[in-house]
C-alpha cells in the first residue's frame, strides 16, 4: 500500500532506493549513495535533506551488540497502568522516557497497556532496575517480565517493498 499519510511526503522510487541504501548502510557518503541509486551527487543530497526535514529519516546511529557493552540481559516488560487515570498514564509514558534501561516502549493492546524493551547487564541488575525504579514509577498496577533467552533476529531495516505498490 502507498504511503497515503498526510504528515509525510509521497514517497517515488529514488527515495525508496535512499532510504532502503542508508538502511543497509548509513555510514554511506552522499557520492556512494547517488551512484548507488543513480543520481547525481546534488538531488540526491537535496532529496536526503527534504526526507530528513521531514521526519522519514529520523537519524543515523551505529547498532551495537549488547553483550560486548556488558549488557548481556533483555527483557521485554508488560506493564499494565491504572486505566481510570489517565494523568497518571501519561505520567508514566513521560517516566519511561527518561530511563536509559528502556531502549524501546510500546502503547499495546492486550494484557498489557504499556511494552518495554529493556537491557541491563544481568538479573542482579534487572532486580534493581525493577525494585528501584520500575516499581516506584506512577499508576502502574502490574508488571510482567519475559526474558529474552537468545535472539533470533535482531531490529533490522524496515520492510519497504510495500512502497511500490
Amino acid at each position: 500500500m502507498p504511503n497515503h499519510d498526510p504528515t509525510y511526503p509521497k514517497l517515488d522510487g529514488y527515495d525508496q532506493r535512499i532510504l532502503g541504501a542508508l538502511q543497509r548502510d548509513g555510514r554511506l557518503t552522499n557520492v556512494q549513495l547517488a551512484e548507488e541509486i543513480g543520481l547525481s551527487a546534488s538531488p540526491c543530497l537535496r532529496r536526503v535533506r527534504l526526507l530528513e526535514e521531514a521526519g522519514v529519516i529520523r537519524g543515523y546511529h551505529a547498532s551495537l551488540e549488547a553483550e560486548a557493552v556488558g549488557l548481556g540481559l533483555t527483557v521485554f516488560v508488560g506493564v499494565k497502568v491504572e486505566r481510570h487515570h489517565e494523568v497518571e498514564a501519561e505520567n508514566f509514558r513521560l517516566a519511561v522516557l527518561a530511563l536509559p534501561e528502556v531502549v524501546s516502549a510500546f502503547l499495546v493492546s492486550g494484557e498489557s497497556d504499556f511494552l518495554l524493551h529493556v537491557v541491563v547487564p544481568d538479573l542482579r541488575g534487572y532486580e534493581r532496575f525493577l525494585t528501584d525504579t520500575l516499581l516506584k514509577l506512577p499508576g502502574i498496577r502490574d508488571i510482567r517480565s519475559n526474558f529474552a533467552i537468545k535472539t533470533i533476529k535482531p531490529q533490522g531495516a524496515l520492510p519497504l517493498g510495500h512502497l511500490g505498490r
